[in-house]
């Protein structure tokens, strides 16, 4: 890493695990030039179970789908889901290739009639998020996205952070760095602010119902 790297002051978000990714030392106690805001809470984990057994109330298993080699942030995501799930069965499915995204989803809606998707927070799974929704709505699958860009795309419905909000509170953070504090003394924060987005079109197409409770305390319905 050059010198300037090392020593100019950087903020960052959009990161789901700066501290399984090696960006800092500690969430409270960054040390060197970074810090920022995450883009993961494992609450959230709880969330998106208690969301798909209200979408779904004879759930039986849920799949967790995800590439290891870009999800830095499942040993987080993993726990509070298994938690949650409580008597459901939680089945983990890796995507290492694109191609290899209908095969897993394919085989899990076979096998699991009443099971539930949980796409988790990855690089990956965003990149490829058009494909995994077309192939989710073939297989008619239940699936819970954990960004709002997945229910822009077709997804039936996404809870997780408000993204922009993030960007909002590092301004503050840029703020205060150029008023002489140091990044190693500001801590990594977490998302203060989410966002439930249901998309009607696709609920009706999956036969999925939305109650009451649900639509009322969502932050966006698409139709």
């Amino acid at each position: 890493m050059r010198t300037d790297q090392k020593t100019i002051p950087i903020v960052f978000t959009g990161v789901s695990s700066p501290l399984e990714a090696g960006i800092v030392e500690s969430l409270a106690h960054p040390g060197g030039n970074v810090t920022g805001f995450s883009t993961f809470d494992p609450a959230m984990g709880g969330k998106w179970v208690d969301i798909l057994q209200e979408i779904a109330p004879a759930l039986t298993r849920i799949a967790v789908m995800f590439n290891p080699q870009t999800a830095t942030a499942m040993s987080a995501v993993l726990p509070p889901i298994e938690a949650a799930a409580r008597s459901i069965t939680v089945e983990v499915v890796t995507i290492g290739d694109a191609n290899e995204i209908e095969e897993k989803i394919k085989a899990f809606a076979r096998n699991h009639s009443n099971g539930g998707l949980i796409v988790a927070p990855d690089p990956f799974t965003t990149t490829h998020r058009a494909k995994i929704v077309a192939i989710v709505a073939r297989y008619n699958v239940r699936t819970i996205y954990p960004y709002r860009w997945f229910a822009v795309a077709g997804g039936l419905i996404s809870y997780g952070p408000d993204v922009l909000d993030q960007f909002r509170r590092a301004g503050g953070y840029v703020d205060r760095i150029l008023k002489g504090e140091i990044p190693r003394g500001l801590p990594v924060q977490a998302p203060s602010k989410f966002e439930l987005v249901l998309n009607l079109k696709s609920a009706k197409a999956l036969g999925v119902s939305f109650g009451p409770l649900l639509l009322a305390s969502a932050d966006e319905v698409i139709e």
